[in-house]
């Protein structure tokens, strides 16, 4: 699978917002669960530079995303998300693999991820530690797990 990892484009901004929104629907949840994310998982052509967004693309076609915020020596993966027909497929394992090279050539030693908890499996998989939890910036009364991987020098 020829797929080229490459920051993403101010023009892309509706089209990750788009693939985040589907990629949230892949776990299940209803279409009001999800116009109560919308907020939180729009991504504006005016962020796209300033949170570090990664894209996935194969033949022009964006298979996933990540953002890295933050400031070293401590980011966050703010985002990542994969289009639900490739999951399984490889695509976020490079996603957080060269997010994780990305951050290293930034200077960042550690990034914190708050989780959906459908998604906790797979960051443990890559790595990364469970700490506690938060409140979700969508739902009240709901939590995440939040995570830390440490980068490697």
């Amino acid at each position: 699978m020829d797929v080229l990892i490459r920051p993403a484009r101010a023009t892309e901004a509706e089209i990750l917002t788009d693939l985040a929104l589907r990629s949230k629907s892949h776990w299940g949840y209803d279409a009001e669960f999800l116009e109560a994310c919308r907020d939180e998982l729009t991504v504006g052509a005016s962020e796209v530079a300033r949170r570090r967004a990664l894209v996935a693309d194969r033949d022009g076609h964006i298979l996933g995303f990540t953002t890295l915020e933050g400031e070293p020596p401590v980011g966050v993966l703010g985002m990542m998300f994969v289009e639900p027909r490739t999951i399984g497929r490889g695509i976020g394992r490079l996603l957080f693999e060269s997010t994780l090279a990305a951050g290293r050539d930034l200077g960042f030693t550690r990034l914190t991820i708050d989780a959906d908890p459908n998604a906790e499996p797979f960051y443990r998989a890559m790595g990364a530690v469970r700490t506690g939890e938060v409140p979700s910036g969508s739902i009240a009364g709901r939590v995440l797990p939040r995570l830390v991987v440490t980068i490697q020098g």
